[in-house]
């Protein structure tokens, strides 16, 4: 299964209909498990995705706690590299949302674009934390 909402692909796939030059979408939850993902993602690809979002997000975390204001707020993270961009913001309480796009992309457009798709949708990009398993083994 690919999402926990049935519309949320949906609604990432008209993300990118609506976004000239975007690649792939993912909703990840903070510690890195893929939500949901477009249809160009494949399942292995959309994990993979979601791990480098999550690392790219911890690390920019730890550098607003240290460089920024001390709260540790992040607003977004934007990766350049050859061949093209990852954007990553923060959906909901412990979601985040990525957007991969080709080098010569417009970033304030995909900027604009995935924060109004996290105001209107934030709802279904939350992804509570997980709690730990219970053991049943006796002590």
């Amino acid at each position: 299964m690919r999402t926990s909402h049935p519309d949320l692909a949906w609604l990432l796939e008209n993300l990118l209909e609506r976004t000239p030059q975007t690649r792939y979408a993912l909703v990840l939850s903070k510690d890195g498990l893929k939500l949901s993902h477009t249809y160009g993602l494949t399942v292995d690809r959309a994990d993979q995705l979601a791990a480098i979002a999550s690392g790219i997000q911890s690390l920019s975390h730890g550098a607003s706690i240290e460089f920024g204001d001390g709260t540790g707020g992040l607003r977004q993270s934007m990766t350049e590299f050859h061949g093209g961009l990852l954007f990553i913001v923060e959906a909901g309480e412990g979601a985040h949302l990525a957007v991969v796009a080709t080098e010569d992309a417009d970033p304030g457009i995909i900027g604009h674009n995935m924060n109004e798709l996290v105001e209107q949708i934030g709802e279904y990009l939350t992804a509570p934390p997980r709690a730990p398993q219970q053991s049943n083994r006796p002590l």
